[in-house]
């Protein structure tokens, strides 16, 4: 849930709940912040955090030292929608605790914000303005005093000028590290107090901070506000009204703007503008993207947007507390229409480190320290990383994601809009100014900026404010305004242009982002499916529901489209936005989906495009112009102006003012707000009648608590893991903490596991003839890459960061095994008996798979080669196995995880490892179709029929290896040995085999059952059937036979798991179906004929209306057993004269033979000039293919050639007119009986019919079968 729509529904339309002073507690004086300490001391970050705290914070200058802070007070105490978590308040307003400084160091204020992400997804903000307030207490200035002298009796060499310069307090991680390197005053004042601190010549100076605490994120009036106040504190004056007045006013006199206006209330000095978008308009978002793009560049962002898309884990890391929130708060916002659904924190607290070890989807910024090497920060788990150094402009990606759609493109609009503002898009802002003037000379400035250009040129002194903008990276945006007092036409200030410059950038780049979600999701609802009857019962049934056709949906996409696609639908974020519009028959429309539906009915007035007609081309956002005109228009003319700050009935006397000092203000008035205001009454009428509603809907559906119940636990789907809680640090909540994780990674285990199993199981009913398939290989592909990484976070959950790095862990073990393969192996090392199949046993080893991974040079990472692991293991049936070996060394376990690791909790492991079982009961070639372009070793085992002496041949046999990627070209088989093993690269998926001999020698004839290949790596194993004679003279005189192969059965010895699979590939025919093909006794009747050709056509048919890369071998369909060849075949057998003269057997390729002979001879007699032309033509075709086929150098027999004038003909939509001639000629007299079905005219006319149909698709043959074929 988006903070901004949590807060407008629930809450009274309050500008700001709270207003806090943080600091330190005089009465309970200096103390250290153990919990800091501790908790990052048994982090499992320790090697990082001890640089920049832990153990040696007491090694530091006292002045340099964490010191606990408090909440000193916030008004009013409690608000009943927000209640006020005191600890998380203070350890965000100053995450690092107290910061202490004396006169020579600087002490300049500092801002950043935060947001507190509550457990139902609703956020509040919060809006921190950092000062040093000079320390009066006597009590600590002693306790300084005393801790520096001691500190300086145990390291004497402490209080040398390099020593106390090179470490940096926590007030220095609030401002960017430029803010210390531009100001070398303050650092040679520092060095020449050499960080030390004397009571009686120092002025002690401690951070303060002032907080708001707001339900919606207007930053700049925040800070406009707090600001304000602390100048009334430094002034020399007294402001014109005591400071509870003011902090009073916007507690309870200043509303929240309604939706599409704007508000104007008074701070201290100034008048302070806000603005909130209306109904239709993209919600409120006032962190400046302006300061996003230049610190990360447009590549980067749009990057780091895709990362956040596919909901990977994703780390900010900034010395500055404001770019970390500005860089996450600017990401969730491009969203729209999707909401970040799992954790979310901006600013990571040191104490909360652990939580980066959680095995989820985060976003989370960790603040880093000065001089901090990135290569020194260990984290649990990088695979599925993006880590983001805002700082150095740079970011690291994970490995092996789709790339964002049109990404070119999409970059190129957003730089220009960048451009427009004077921002360059590429990372590091100091370009913008040389940018800004190149824009300038070419005239493509618009006034505003030219503007400023002018001023800079214009002026000596701002000139060289523009050189040391160019050093240190200052926007020259910011230096408007400089000189007199700022102001500007219609007498608003350059902080007033400022904020109405960002704001338009803002609107513009998120349309630019919304503009494409809605291009691509144009046509969701028609995707959607909505099956319940109501409400209760939708929740109730949810995990078992099928909410969006996600196959239908891709289908309708453009190709580039996909892969990106396919696995944005697989998000928690996309099941959320669908689980929105189901409801909304129900509810009322979630805010960020009725805008985004609005936006599609509207582009649909203006695009009447048909849904089917996807184009990848990119289409630029056109209301660009329009959004940032209602923004300037809200802007500049007030719609609501609140009342003004006035004066309380205080007491007399207290609170005075003191210049530098913040008073403390009198909480009676500031604890209760006006109760005679017209919207306070507003909004308690409309809060009475939303109780009412509440109460009615109550009675008439399910009880609130049971329906949040339902809904967290459908929304969350494996990842119901909460935001980590900031009040609450004990042992006992981060174990319970722990905990959840791992009941969460087992329930997503097992809701993915469950749907691979269903989709890939729907598949395969298909195959068998029983519905309609719902997955794609790309689908296929997303879910086992899903796989992949759940498997990556549960291994890498507990990981003793210190001892082995989480992308490493795979080796540790292989190394382990290695030293103690004896201890671990219950008995020899488990074998594939394929003996049966004559086909040597193949050995099934953790450690052999993983030396195969290692072998691949194409994978550079270790965590490449994980992942490829994890493939193979899975493809070859044995991940499970695998996992429960590499798992049984529990020593090793206990070594190298913490004691609350997935891996350590022994039930949950077994019920893991038992899921990953089950997906041993289908086939997956998730191996073999990613890895194409790796060497595979193959081994080829030639199996004769042992039979007199048929097993033996005097002659030269070859074999060639075809598959779905390529063939492995002739390799010679030494003779006698009818085995070889030979290294090609992937085939993928085998299909055909051609084997052949040279005819030499005098035991030339051979009878050869069958060809078994395997693939060496992932134990698949082909047997090519065969049952045929190759030798001159003998069965159709063939010496070489192309063969049609199918994917082994495994052994009834492997477990059961393993035994069920998908159906068997056709095979090639044999001569068991050559028997009943010539035998008189066993011949098909005409009815069966007919229905095996219809079933041959529509089995290729359904080939080509499967997406292109679904559709697999054609060859099978072609020539397979019960294939069009095959088909045509018995066609063609029927009433075929077969009988045996001079002991030669007849074959069909002789009918075909003399059927051309006579056409020749009548052409040449002259009795087929009078044909048509077009038959005549026909007949020339006929003859050509035929004679083609007849001198081929391929050693092809009878029954191979007629299989081949079948391809080409089928090919070339030349069947369909081959077949009338052979019909008609005289031939088919001597040749078939009367009762044949080839003279039969009604027969051959249904035949060619049904041939008809092949002509829409555009058919393909393998090289293998029309090798050596020249037309």
């Amino acid at each position: 849930m988006s903070g901004t729509n949590a807060a407008s529904g629930a809450a009274p339309c309050r500008f700001a709940h709270y207003f806090v002073i943080c600091g330190i507690d005089t009465e309970t004086g200096l103390e250290p912040d153990e919990l800091l300490v501790r908790e990052i001391s048994v982090s499992s970050f320790r090697d990082f955090c001890s640089s920049f705290q832990s153990l040696s914070n007491f090694e530091q200058s006292p002045l340099k030292r964490t010191f606990k802070s408090k909440v000193l007070a916030h008004y009013p105490e409690n608000v009943e929608w927000n209640p006020f978590d005191q600890d998380a308040v203070n350890m965000l307003c100053m995450p690092k605790g107290l910061s202490f400084r004396t006169q020579a160091d600087s002490r300049e204020p500092q801002f950043h914000s935060f947001l507190i992400t509550r457990e139902d997804g609703s956020r509040t903000y919060g809006f921190v303005h950092t000062f040093y307030e000079e320390v009066t207490s006597p009590q600590i200035c002693s306790a300084m005093q005393t801790l520096y002298q001691m500190h300086q009796a145990e390291n004497p060499s402490s209080a040398t000028p390099s020593s106390s310069s090179s470490s940096s307090s926590s007030m220095d991680s609030l401002a960017s590290s430029l803010d210390e390197a531009d100001s070398p005053s303050s650092s040679s004042c520092r060095s020449a107090a050499c960080g030390g601190y004397d009571a009686s010549r120092d002025t002690l100076y401690v951070s303060k901070a002032l907080c708001l605490i707001t339900p919606m994120p207007f930053m700049h009036a925040c800070r406009r506000f707090l600001s304000q106040v602390h100048r009334a504190v430094t002034a020399s004056l007294p402001p014109p009204l005591p400071l509870e007045s003011y902090v009073h006013n916007i507690l309870y006199e200043v509303p929240l703007p309604p939706p599409g206006r704007s508000l104007k209330f008074h701070g201290v000095y100034e008048p302070i503008v806000c603005q909130r978008p209306g109904p239709g308009e993209l919600p409120l978002a006032d962190f400046p993207l302006g300061q996003t793009f230049p610190l990360l560049g447009v590549e980067n962002l749009v990057q780091l947007f895709n990362c956040t898309l596919l909901e990977m884990q994703i780390l900010l890391y900034s010395q500055d507390y404001q770019r970390l929130m500005t860089v996450a708060e600017g990401i969730t916002t491009l969203l729209f229409p999707f909401q970040w659904q799992h954790v979310y924190v901006p600013i990571l607290p040191a104490s909360l480190l652990h939580f980066l070890d959680a095995p989820v989807p985060y976003l989370m910024g960790l603040q880093s320290k000065e001089g901090t090497d990135r290569s020194k920060l260990e984290l649990p788990q990088e695979a599925n990383l993006c880590f983001v150094d805002i700082d150095n402009h740079c970011i690291e990606l994970p490995e092996d994601f789709p790339q964002f759609p049109n990404k070119p493109e999409l970059i190129q609009e957003l730089s220009e809009v960048l451009l427009r503002y004077g921002i360059s898009p590429v990372g590091g802002s100091q370009q913008a100014l040389r940018e800004l003037e190149d824009d300038g000379r070419n005239g493509n400035l618009g006034g505003e900026q030219l503007a400023v250009l002018e001023l800079l040129q214009g002026n000596a002194t701002l000139e060289r404010l523009q050189a040391l903008a160019k050093r240190t990276g200052v926007r020259v945006e910011a230096l408007r305004g400089v000189g007199g007092e700022g102001e500007a036409q219609g007498g608003r200030t350059a902080v007033d242009e400022e904020e109405l410059r960002n704001a338009k950038l803002n609107v513009q780049l998120r349309e630019v982002f919304a503009s494409r979600f809605t291009m691509m999701f144009a046509d969701y609802e028609a995707f959607v499916i909505q099956s319940a009857p109501d409400l209760e019962s939708w929740l109730t049934n949810r995990e078992q529901m099928h909410n969006f056709d996600k196959a239908s949906f891709l289908s309708d996409q453009p190709e580039p489209y996909l892969p990106f696609l396919s696995h944005f639908i697989e998000t928690q974020m996309f099941a959320t936005f669908i689980d929105n519009k189901i409801m909304s028959q129900w509810e009322e429309k979630e805010p960020l989906l009725r805008v985004f539906d609005g936006r599609i009915d509207k582009a649909r007035l203006y695009n009447v495009r048909a849904p089917s007609l996807r184009s990848s081309n990119y289409q630029r956002c056109t209301i660009l112009k329009e959004s940032a005109q209602a923004i300037e228009q809200r802007l500049l003319k007030i719609d609501h102006t609140a009342i003004h700050p006035h004066l309380l009935d205080m007491k007399i006397g207290q609170g005075k003012y003191e210049q530098g000092f913040f008073p403390k203000l009198q909480s009676d008035v500031l604890s209760v707000g006006p109760t005679n205001n017209k919207w306070s009454n507003r909004t308690a009428t409309a809060q009475r009648r939303k109780d009412r509603h509440r109460q009615q809907t109550e009675h008439l559906t399910l009880d609130n608590d049971l329906k949040e119940k339902y809904m967290q636990e459908a929304r969350s789907l494996g990842k119901n893991l909460r935001q980590p809680k900031l009040s609450d640090l004990s042992p006992a909540v981060i174990a319970q903490t722990n905990w959840k994780f791992v009941e969460g990674l087992l329930k997503e285990c097992r809701m993915k596991t469950k749907r691979m199993l269903v989709e890939k199981m729907g598949r395969e009913a298909v195959e068998l003839g029983h519905g309609e398939a719902n997955i794609t290989g790309l689908e296929e592909n997303t879910l086992i890459a899903s796989l992949c990484d759940l498997l990556e976070r549960i291994w890498s959950h507990g990981l003793q960061v210190k001892q082995v790095c989480a992308d490493t862990h795979t080796r540790a073990y292989t190394h382990a095994l290695n030293r103690n393969k004896h201890t671990l192996s219950n008995g020899p090392e488990r074998r594939k008996s394929e003996s049966s199949l004559g086909m040597p046993s193949l050995r099934e080893s953790v450690i052999q798979d993983m030396r195969h991974i290692q072998s691949m040079g194409e994978i550079k990472t270790d965590v490449g080669r994980a992942r490829a692991w994890i493939r193979l293991s899975l493809e070859k049936k044995l991940l499970s196995q695998h996992l429960k070996r590499l798992l049984s060394r529990q020593a090793l376990t206990k070594k190298l995880y913490k004691r609350y690791a997935f891996l350590r909790c022994e039930e949950e492991k077994e019920q893991f490892l038992f899921h990953l079982l089950s997906l041993n009961t289908v086939d997956y070639f998730c191996f073999t179709s990613v890895f194409t372009t790796i060497m595979i070793p193959y081994r080829a085992v030639i199996i004769p029929i042992k039979k007199l002496s048929n097993a033996m041949t005097t002659s030269n046999p070859w074999v060639c290896v075809s598959g779905e990627l390529g063939d492995s070209g002739v390799r010679q088989i030494t003779k006698n040995v009818l085995e070889i093993t030979f290294d090609c690269q992937n085939l993928g998926k085998l299909t055909t085999v051609q084997l052949g001999h040279d005819n030499s020698g005098l035991l030339a004839k051979w009878l050869v059952d069958c060809v078994m290949v395997r693939n060496e790596i992932t134990g698949h194993t082909y047997k090519f059937p065969c049952g045929r004679w190759l030798g001159k003279g003998v069965d159709d005189g063939s010496l070489e036979r192309v063969l049609i192969g199918e994917l082994a059965s495994p052994n009834a010895d492997e477990d059961c798991g393993r035994g069920c699979r998908t159906p068997d590939m056709q095979h090639s025919p044999g001569q068991t179906r050559r028997a009943s093909i010539t035998s008189m006794g066993g011949q098909p009747t005409s009815a069966q004929i007919q229905e095996a050709i219809g079933e041959a056509v529509n089995s290729i048919c359904k080939h080509f209306h499967k997406p292109e890369k679904e559709r697999g071998s054609l060859t099978i369909l072609l020539c397979g057993e019960v294939g069009l060849v095959g088909a045509l075949e018995l066609f063609f057998h029927n009433g075929f004269k077969s009988a045996r003269l001079f002991q030669k057997t007849v074959f069909v390729w002789d009918f075909v033979e003399k059927a051309v002979a006579y056409m020749e001879s009548a052409d040449q007699m002259g009795d087929m000039q009078e044909t048509a032309e077009p038959l005549g033509l026909t007949c020339v075709s006929l003859c050509h293919y035929v004679s083609a086929i007849n001198s081929s150098p391929r050693n092809i027999g009878k029954d191979g050639k007629f299989q081949l004038l079948v391809c080409l003909g089928a090919r070339d939509r030349l069947l369909i007119q081959w077949l009338p001639l052979l019909v008609e000629c005289p031939v088919i007299q001597r040749m078939y009986e009367e009762s044949a079905l080839l003279r039969d005219r009604t027969t051959v006319n249904d035949l060619i019919a049904v041939l008809q149909t092949l002509h829409d698709f555009p058919i393909t043959l393998e090289a293998s079968l029309v090798k050596g074929i020249d037309l």
